[in-house]
């Protein structure tokens, strides 16, 4: 082969190759982006929040002033009797002309101003807490709870303001000090023209620990038994005990305070006997026991007398004020 022609071959061969399409590679298209979804904020239900807490406190307010008269006598019916022996009617029939015959004094009295916070604040705490669930959760206004913080929450309001009521009463109400005894009549020739010595003044014996723990201890199984088990049992009752949901639910909160003072009145007494009787040298529990067993009846059903109106009574009428003006407040005209 001449040198011509493998000349001719190779530039052949090139133009060949240059003739080829060249394949392009592209550029792999970018993954299309999802748009990351808007965070839902929960739905709160704030629309008439201020004049929900109003009803609150009309409710409270309103429940407290019907039945504390009542109460206020009842529970120093019950200190005087457990503290000086005076029968619980006798102290009732006074404590009720008396209210009658003064009516300023007796409301405006310590002891009765101090049943008045005391429950109107159990009743306020109760219901601000069912406005604040119905709130969070996006509810009726209406709306009436049973759960752990609502039992907390009066509990604690109603243990720390009814203990310190209970040291007030057994203080007003309880067992008077011993008189301060008198220095000997007898005197020697030298001091018998000098002045007889003053006596020295009697100390009020202090309220023992163990009284405020009994005291607590008695307060929480009544608010167990008055806000909390009665929604928790209504459902439950027969058909012929109570027909409508409301029945039930009132046979409950009237039935449920109430049955549970056989169980806290023994708290209660050995409590108030244990600031009225601290002689020098102690007392064995078998004397405090006797002193329980000897006004447990009549100590059981007057504290019934003062928790049906407290609780009972007291608690229907808080519910169903609240449940009114709620109902009232959230069909009333935009």
């Amino acid at each position: 082969m001449t040198r011509d022609a493998v000349a001719q071959d190779a530039s052949f061969a090139m133009a060949t190759v240059s003739e080829r399409p060249v394949a392009r590679t592209t550029p792999p298209s970018p993954s299309p982006k999802v748009a990351a979804a808007p965070a839902v904020a929960p739905a709160w239900n704030t629309k008439d929040l201020g004049l929900r807490l109003g009803v609150d406190v009309v409710s409270a307010a309103s429940a407290g002033a019907l039945t504390c008269p009542l109460i206020t006598i009842i529970d120093r019916a019950i200190i005087e009797k457990a503290s000086k022996g005076f029968p619980i009617r006798q102290t009732i029939s006074s404590c009720l002309k008396s209210m009658i015959a003064k009516p300023s004094g007796f409301f405006f009295s310590t002891p009765f101003l101090l049943i008045y916070a005391l429950y109107s604040s159990t009743y306020l705490t109760a219901n601000a807490i069912d406005t604040v669930t119905s709130t969070l959760r996006n509810q009726s206004y209406s709306t009436v709870t049973a759960g752990p913080a609502k039992f907390i929450s009066t509990t604690a309001v109603n243990m720390a303001i009814c203990v310190y009521k209970d040291a007030r009463f057994a203080k007003i109400f309880g067992a008077s000090p011993p008189p301060a005894q008198s220095q000997s009549t007898f005197r020697s020739p030298r001091t018998a023209f000098r002045p007889p010595m003053p006596s020295q003044p009697v100390a009020a014996p202090t309220i023992p620990k163990a009284s405020y723990s009994l005291f607590c201890l008695r307060d929480s199984v009544t608010i167990f038994a008055s806000f909390n088990v009665p929604t928790m049992i209504a459902p439950s009752i027969p058909d012929f005990i109570a027909s409508t949901p409301s029945m039930k639910a009132a046979t409950a909160q009237f039935a449920c305070p109430a049955l549970m003072q056989f169980a806290s009145t023994p708290m209660h007494l050995l409590g108030l006997d244990l600031y009225n009787r601290q002689p020098p040298g102690g007392l064995r529990w078998t004397e405090r026991v006797a002193r329980i067993r000897r006004d447990y009846f009549s100590s059981s059903f007057a504290r019934m007398g003062k928790i049906v109106p407290a609780y009972g009574v007291g608690g229907v009428v808080n519910v169903r004020v609240r449940a009114a003006l709620m109902d009232r407040l959230e069909k009333k005209p935009e």
